[in-house]
């Protein structure tokens, strides 16, 4: 937006920029390097400067500054491959967008938008995020996505608010499994892609060859001509540098305004109906103590109030009606209640409580739906039902099915991707993969909820009465010297290798097709096998007809005789059968599995016994023992460890593998069926 000459002359003179301004309570604020309050005494001036903006189309409100001309707003997805920097981008994004004042703790922050602890603790972004900026005369609204394919339904929900993309990808490993999938959704839905290549100061660099590969993928995933114009910037995200051609020499100055002036020059504006009756599809919901439930989404057509009557379509279908309380629009990280908001922008809507992601909100005198969101289909199952050990109910809060039932519908609300059927005293909850999965378990578990999950199972189908299969493309980066030792492992699992090529750092990428059930502990398999060193990437790759058994993966496991607490003089005993997965002084249950047996078979042993002491011997003696460290798992390690007829127990305090039947005579009874 261009100001007037007066109007320019009144904003010199206040010192005031056009990115700084910012209305509340009828007097104008200005972000700098401090804040400063306009006050009356300046009179005509800065009214004057209030009434062009609203004539331009910058929206006044109590609290913001809200964009009605939806030409002047950019809808992204910011979309990459795992650890390839797209959520550092939005980092530099953030702060050179001024969206922050010099002294927020945000301008020293990394990340800014993996709020979550398991983002932090991962280091991947698990849930989509939208967040809002100012530059120059557009509002640009960025969508940080997922890069990991188990939580593929947030990138897929969440596109459905983006005009374009923007695709990262690391100038050295180029487009990964990841990159293919996040671009495939993207390019299927029309949007129009803008390629970033990240880390172009790495010493590896490839920049030539990624853009040769990202050609070849563009030419595979492509649906239209149109797609395979695309620009080409040069990042390093880290540092918030930006070229449009590849720089002689990365060290020299350089900021993100490239990457600002692609957003705007090279993304369209919203696709939408300024005028007519208004109309949202939900895309995502948020809750909070204060204000309860928010439906997230782009308007379409029309705008929103405060007050608005309006009509919940599901399925095409209106099943309720409902009146919007309060209206919310994005600055940064915050939430910013407005008067009125306009098509084009991506909003939050509180009052709509029984809205669901996928539903229509629309007015109540023109309720026509929008086309519903595509989700693809969980591929793993897996049984989550309260505590059913003798230690049941010690550790956490929630334990009863009931409890456990509530919080799992609750997820359904906002995980699109999940699906939940009650099992029993139970319930199956199938998923995208096991990552998807695992999440959730560890949520509940820091939640205080305390229950048991079963080993994962594959979600087959039926198609033209034949049962089949999901399979996935897996990609394996490691030394050459683990080939032999991948190859068969692999092939023991029914995989069928595609591809095999050199990386530019020497090391060997494999690609692979095989069916979904063969990952399941496969991690842990090939990082033993490869020293720690291997690289997995997976994504979906369709079904196939159901194969025949896998071959079992895992020995047999040491069982605690009974119950107790497990001493030093048992255990060094008990480590001469296997690997000890307890150590002493810890309170275990018959039943429960307290090591791997280097065996096939399964084996009880008594992990509590004490040294028998006479008048040559003290009890302080015992203490000299020495015992070889025992193996602790990581809930992902715990959930691919299990079998069919093993159980692993989750609480806020503790993880415990135990057999479903915990009495030996029943596991007997159990295996002769």
């Amino acid at each position: 937006m261009l100001l007037g000459a007066s109007y320019r002359t009144a904003l010199i003179s206040l010192s005031i920029t056009q990115n700084s301004l910012y209305i509340f309570k009828n007097k104008l604020y200005v972000f700098e390097n401090s804040l400063y309050v306009l006050s009356d005494t300046y009179g005509y001036r800065w009214r004057c400067v209030l009434q062009y903006l609203v004539k331009e189309g910058l929206r006044s409100t109590s609290d913001h500054i809200f964009m009605k001309d939806a030409s002047k707003i950019r809808n992204i997805a910011i979309i990459a491959h795992v650890d390839h920097g797209k959520t550092t981008m939005v980092d530099g994004l953030l702060k050179q967008s001024r969206t922050f004042r010099d002294n927020q703790a945000e301008m020293s922050q990394e990340l800014i938008m993996d709020s979550g602890d398991q983002e932090h603790e991962r280091g991947i972004t698990i849930t989509a995020k939208q967040t809002s900026i100012f530059y120059g005369d557009y509002k640009i609204n960025i969508i940080d996505t997922p890069g990991h394919a188990d939580f593929s339904g947030e990138v897929e929900r969440t596109l459905q608010m983006a005009d374009g993309v923007l695709l990262i990808v690391d100038a050295q490993e180029g487009p990964m499994p990841q990159t293919k999938f996040v671009l495939s959704k993207a390019l299927e839905l029309g949007l129009k892609p803008v390629v970033v290549i990240n880390k172009i100061d790495k010493p590896a660099r490839r920049i030539a060859e990624v853009e040769d590969e990202l050609s070849d993928l563009f030419l595979e995933l492509a649906t239209d001509d149109s797609q395979l114009q695309y620009p080409i910037y040069y990042a390093i995200g880290r540092d918030g540098k930006s070229w449009k051609e590849v720089p002689v020499n990365t060290d020299e100055d350089a900021d993100l305004t490239p990457i600002f002036d692609a957003i705007i020059n090279d993304i369209p504006a919203p696709n939408v109906t300024e005028d007519g009756a208004f109309q949202l599809l939900v895309t995502s919901l948020q809750y909070d103590t204060f204000q309860g439930k928010y439906a997230i989404g782009r308007i379409a057509r029309g705008s929103v109030k405060r007050g608005l009557q309006v009509s919940l379509l599901k399925h095409g279908e209106v099943s309720g009606s409902a009146r919007i309380e309060k209206v919310f629009g994005y600055r940064g990280l915050n939430r910013e209640e407005l008067d009125e908001a306009f098509a084009g922008d991506i909003v939050a809507l509180v009052g709509v409580s029984e809205a669901h992601i996928g539903d229509t909100i629309a007015d109540k005198e023109h309720p026509e739906a929008l086309p519903a969101i595509a989700i693809e289909a969980p591929t793993l199952s897996m049984y989550l039902g309260p505590n059913t050990s003798p230690m049941k109910g010690r550790e956490g809060e929630f334990t009863t099915s009931r409890q456990i039932g509530d919080r799992l519908r609750r997820e359904l609300e906002t995980n699109v991707a999940l699906r939940v059927e009650e099992n029993g005293i139970g319930f199956t909850v199938s998923g995208r993969g096991e990552l998807h999965l695992s999440v959730l378990i560890e949520t509940m578990r820091r939640e205080g909820f305390e229950f048991e999950v079963g080993r994962p199972q594959v979600v087959t189908i039926t198609e033209d009465g034949v049962e089949k299969e999901p399979i996935e493309e897996l990609q394996i980066e490691i030394s050459s010297e683990f080939i032999g030792a991948i190859s068969q492992e692999l092939g023991a699992r029914h995989a069928e290798m595609k591809s095999q090529e050199t990386t530019a750092s020497g090391a060997t990428r494999m690609t692979y097709v095989l069916p979904t059930r063969a990952l399941i502990g496969l991690r842990n398999v090939l990082l033993t096998a490869t020293k720690g060193t291997v690289i997995m990437n997976s994504l979906p790759h369709g079904y196939q007809p159901l194969g025949g058994r896998l071959p079992k993966t895992r020995g047999g496991v040491l069982i605690a005789f009974e119950a107790g607490t497990t001493t030093p003089y048992a255990l060094q005993a008990a480590e001469a059968r296997g690997e000890l997965l307890v150590g002493p002084g810890t309170e275990v249950y018959a039943g429960m599995i307290v090591g791997i047996y280097n065996r096939q078979e399964d084996i009880e042993i008594n992990v509590c016994k004490a040294k028998h002491l006479t008048n040559m011997r003290s009890k302080s003696s015992d203490g000299t023992v020495q015992l070889t460290p025992f193996t602790q798992f990581s809930l992902e390690q715990c959930i691919d460890f299990i079998e069919d007829d093993e159980l692993l127990e989750v609480t806020p305090k503790s993880l415990r593998l135990r057999k479903r039947y915990l009495d030996a005579n029943e596991r007997k009874r159990a295996n002769k069926k």
